[in-house]
Parts: structure tokens; sequence; C-alpha cells
């Protein structure tokens, strides 16, 4: 069994994020950067799978930049081996969704695991998109298994079932749970609720260096892109402005509905 795990280089969460001069992107000089959350939590997943059903896990990361320590994380996390596709520049989602697409047809895995959105921009499209380019089943929104009775066994089984070619997903939908079913190959989404990412042990960072990571080019592919998103500019949010405290609840009411126009 083989498992495809994007492994998406996003900006550290607590990163504070400045727009350029320019207003055509953001300043990256001093900015940390790690694994998007969801995709860590897709690898975790995926690494548990592994253990379970003697799978081989492949992360795969799209990238411009040289710097692709992320990916050493996700092989000291657990994958067997990365592939870094390099790019001159960061594709929309439809151009991200092509290229894996291209990458799952040399790789011909039985599973991709990914998360359900990235937390640099939140578009949460990719993984239906390659889906589709795959003609594949997808599981979307994968969450834990409520049967999984103590902290120790959701700490170390997969939610995710593998059972007589089928995989078995649980999500969540308003109002409770919903219990997906389909055949390999399938795509699979993770939640944040899928699992919680284990934190590399500096051994496994060190066995890290010697597992493989295959570099890729678009034409290595034979992938040709045709951008249909432009970012046209940006801007930073307005200034938060300050509070106003009042004495009374009629001074409540006038300011919210004379100057807040709320009522």
């Amino acid at each position: 069994m083989k498992i495809l795990v994007t492994a998406k280089r996003v900006e550290h969460p607590e990163s504070k994020i400045r727009i350029n001069s320019e207003g055509n992107g953001i300043v990256t000089d001093g900015l940390k950067y790690v694994i998007n959350y969801f995709d860590e939590i897709a690898l975790e997943e995926a690494v548990r799978l592994k253990s379970a059903h003697d799978a081989e896990v492949v992360v795969v990361s799209i990238e411009p930049s040289d710097d692709t320590q992320h990916l050493l994380t996700a092989r000291a996390i657990g994958a067997d081996r990365a592939i870094w596709v390099k790019v001159d520049s960061m594709p929309d989602q439809a151009g991200i969704a092509q290229i894996l697409k291209a990458v799952a047809d040399k790789e011909e895995p039985d599973m991709i695991l990914m998360g359900k959105q990235a937390i640099d921009d939140d578009s949460n499209v990719v993984g239906q998109l390659l889906a589709e380019h795959l003609g594949w089943p997808q599981l979307t929104f994968a969450s834990k298994k409520e049967s999984l009775e103590s902290p120790e066994e959701k700490a170390k089984q997969p939610a995710v079932e593998i059972d007589d070619g089928m995989a078995i997903v649980v999500r969540e939908v308003d109002g409770g749970l919903e219990t997906l079913e389909a055949e390999l190959p399938v795509l699979v989404t993770a939640h944040d609720r899928l699992c919680v990412p284990r934190y590399p042990a500096l051994p496994n960072i060190i066995k890290a260096k010697k597992k493989p990571m295959d570099e890729l080019t678009l034409d290595d592919l034979g992938v040709s892109l045709e951008p249909k998103v432009t970012v046209l500019g940006y801007e930073p949010l307005p200034e938060r402005q300050a509070g106003v405290i009042v004495e009374t609840v009629d001074e409540l009411l006038s300011k919210l509905r004379n100057e807040a126009k709320a009522l």
C-alpha cells in the first residue's frame, strides 16, 4: 500500500504578516515557515496507517523556495521519502491540483491524504479539484471516531479504516457524525479533529537526512500551467479602533443606533 501526502510550506501561524511596499505580496524577511497544520494532521494519520497496514508514505510539496526544511520535518515524522516539485512561482489552486495529479499518475498511490485546506489562503478546493482530475472518490473532512474509548487508543490507532479494499471515514456534519466508505484508490482530506500530530524526535530528525528526496520540475511531470486566478494586490486590515465605555443602557443603545448603525 502506498499513501501520498501533501505538505504545503506556510508561514508560522504566530508570524506577524506585513504587506510589502508594492502591495503585491508580503514581507518574507524573518518569517518562520512550517508544514501547513492540516497537512501535518494528514501526515500523522498516514504514519498511523503505515504502522497498521505496512504502507509506504510519500510526502510531496510544491515550492519555489530552496528551503525544504519542512520536507525534512515530514520525513522525521515518519514519511519514507519526499518529492519536491520546484516551481518558479506558486501556482493557483487549479495549478496545484494539476501538478498533484501528475505526481499521483507517476507514483500510483492507493490513497492521497491531504489537509482540508491551507492556513495561508483557506481556499479548501485543491482536494476536490484533484479528486475530480483523477476520477477518484473523495472522503472529505475526515474526523476521528467516537468509538475509540481511551485517549491512548486515539493517540495510536488510525481513524481512517482500511478494510478489504475499502476506506471508511467518519466526518462531522450538522447534528452528528456521518460514516462514508469508498473503494481504493481514494482521496481523503483531514479535519483538524482527525488526530494530533506528533513532534519529531531528535533521532528521527537525524535519520530523516538519509531518507531520499526527489526533485522534480514541471517539465519532468509534463505539466503546463495557465493561471485561472490572478492576485491583483494585497492590503492590510484597518486598524482596530479603541473601545468606548458607556455608563448606561440608554447610552449604549444610542451609540449602537446612531454611531455604529447596528440597530
